[in-house]
């Protein structure tokens, strides 16, 4: 019985595309650096929104980009403190409003519940 075996390149360990041709992007290098002191180097392309921090390759630390080798002031506006499901009823409504709402859905529950029907 004749042996059955695939001959020629291994799959899927060489790629048979060549960089001929291939014009890259332009590239900027961009540092940044954790509370530990670690510098993490980082490649963008040119005309890419560089972030104010990034997370560092060496510790779980936040790590702020660096310019001119001193760290940037990180922007405040990022800091967005999570609102609750009341103060953005809160802002569509006024405590009236839902005092009214709250009144009404009462009475329409007690309506069916007098009726013998099941509350939905």
């Amino acid at each position: 019985m004749a042996q059955q075996t695939m001959r020629g390149m291994r799959l899927g360990a060489q790629s048979l595309e060549s960089e001929r041709g291939v014009n890259y992007s332009a590239r900027v290098t961009h540092s940044f650096q954790c509370k530990n002191n670690h510098i993490s180097e980082m490649v963008f392309a040119a005309d890419a929104e560089i972030p104010q921090t990034w997370q560092c390759k060496s510790c779980p630390q936040q790590a702020i980009l660096l310019e001119d080798g001193k760290q940037v002031v990180l922007d405040a506006s990022e800091d967005k403190i999570p609102r609750s499901h009341w103060e953005m009823l809160l802002e569509r409504r006024s405590r009236e409003e839902l005092e009214e709402i709250l009144q009404e859905r009462l009475e329409y529950i007690r309506a069916r519940r007098a009726g013998g029907q099941a509350d939905l």
